[in-house]
């Protein structure tokens, strides 16, 4: 689905990293490097990002 705004656990604000992070590591950035650049020190926080599967495609067909 969508990707939330909050950490669950912290409370910090990550939706609005995510659109950054997704696009420079399909530039070939490393991910880590990019976590760290964008703030993401928690592994929390660093998890809302790296686990989150986009799927909102599958779920409403635009077809």
């Amino acid at each position: 689905m969508m990707i939330p705004v909050r950490c669950f656990t912290c409370g910090k604000i990550v939706g609005s990293v995510y659109p950054t992070y997704l696009k420079r590591v399909q530039m070939g950035e490393d991910p880590k490097a990019v976590l760290d650049d964008l703030g993401l020190k928690r592994y929390c926080c660093r998890r809302m990002i790296v686990a989150h599967a986009d799927l909102v495609d599958e779920v409403i067909p635009l077809g």
